[in-house]
């Protein structure tokens, strides 16, 4: 897999944590919640709102990462060891307190066996040997 096809996953997944750090910000409101008619909470609203506005920084930072992915590997790293640490809390939650809808389900199993993934992805992209195009139009490497 190409530099290109790492960026357009970049972007998609990106898209994740920005759609619905938006809406978790709602706090109680986010549609999630508020379908769970769960009781009023300043606090839980605060954290609910706190976790969204981090959540949406993190998919910015994604997004942020897209036009030079191969040259952002630490920060790349850091991003997908946030994710897979949160995935590890989710899995904690799934032991300790019992399994969430099914598409939490998937996004633990992405956050914690996409993110290695996804973190040599990027490490094999940034070792590719970087091609130019000469005056003759014909690709050669640069080292």
């Amino acid at each position: 897999m190409n530099r290109r096809a790492l960026q357009i996953t970049m972007s998609l997944l990106g898209a994740i944590p920005v759609i619905t750090g938006v809406l978790t910000m709602l706090g109680l409101a986010d549609p999630i919640y508020a379908s769970a008619h769960l009781p009023r909470s300043v606090l839980l609203d605060s954290n609910l709102r706190f976790f969204g506005g981090t959540w949406l920084g993190l998919g910015l930072a994604a997004w942020w990462l897209v036009p030079a992915i191969e040259k952002r590997g630490t920060e790349f790293r850091i991003l997908w060891g946030m994710i897979f640490l949160g995935g590890a809390g989710r899995a904690l939650s799934m032991i300790l307190t019992g399994m969430p809808p099914a598409p939490f389900i998937g996004f633990t199993i992405l956050e914690i066996l996409g993110a290695p993934l996804l973190i040599a992805w990027q490490y094999r992209i940034a070792k590719q040997p970087k091609v130019a195009i000469n005056g003759k139009g014909i690709p050669h490497e640069h080292f």
